[in-house]
């Protein structure tokens, strides 16, 4: 595999870096590599290829090797030491919620506890983010998530541009909570969001549609009803949950 086609294979997915050749080389041998822990090809504890095997058989520069090897080691999945080589971290030492992280999860088939885990958080954090958003959304609050809601509605979570509203939406009600703690994980939340959704539609089209569920968050938001955002909120993640659930079952079947 050549540079140019490891770059290609990378198009579009986390990792890529888009300011030159060098970081886009770069990122796509970091989602190589990791898609390639997260799918468990190499295990807590396997040492990788070392920077001159694996830039001869993949044809690349040991630089951008190197680089990349720096990208999953400040994400937690590596770790390189001298003459030790480079190891593959235990799990739970990984920042599974670093966005490219998702993404390199969901490249592959994702592992059906670690998508119930996703969902598990969400249950804990979006209801609760929601029911503070009812108590402290302001009009700009309000407006961005009318909009995200219209531009769902326009482009529908089978293109990019819906799932980037989605995002929106998401990111809209805890940035609306006012709480700086919440706020830090809108980029995991709406990684997730946008995994889970994408994944979801691999084998079909979605099973339903989501925007009626999404319009009853937004409905207690506006209304200041925090218990009945809180709520919405919870009906949302856990159907989304059964429609992965779904989805998973039936890619199994197939």
């Amino acid at each position: 595999m050549t540079e140019a086609e490891i770059a290609k294979a990378a198009n579009g997915k986390p990792g890529k870096e888009t300011r030159g050749p060098g970081r886009r080389l770069h990122g796509a041998i970091a989602h190589k590599l990791g898609t390639d822990i997260l799918s468990g090809k190499y295990a807590p504890g396997d040492i990788l290829s070392g920077e001159v095997a694996f830039a001869e058989e993949l044809k690349v520069s040991r630089s951008a090797y190197r680089e990349a090897i720096q990208v999953l080691s400040a994400k937690g999945l590596v770790a390189s030491r001298p003459k030790a080589g480079t190891r593959v971290l235990p799990r739970e030492r990984w920042n599974l919620l670093d966005p490219d992280v998702l993404g390199w999860a969901f490249a592959g088939e994702p592992d059906v506890e670690f998508v119930r885990n996703l969902f598990e958080l969400r249950a804990i954090v979006e209801p609760a983010a929601a029911r503070l958003a009812a108590q402290r959304r302001d009009k700009t609050d309000l407006k961005i998530m009318k909009e995200a809601l219209s531009a769902m509605r326009q482009h529908s979570l089978t293109t990019e541009q819906g799932r980037a509203a989605d995002r929106d939406f998401h990111h809209a009600i805890l940035h609306a909570t006012r709480n700086d703690a919440l706020m830090v994980l809108s980029a995991s939340i709406g990684a997730a969001v946008n995994w889970t959704t994408q994944f979801k539609q691999r084998a079909r089209a979605l099973p339903r549609n989501p925007l009626p569920d999404h319009v009853r968050v937004y409905d207690a938001i506006a209304a200041g009803d925090a218990e009945a955002a809180a709520e919405a909120m919870n009906v949302l993640v856990d159907l989304a949950l059964e429609d992965t659930r779904t989805a998973m079952q039936n890619l199994a079947a197939e």
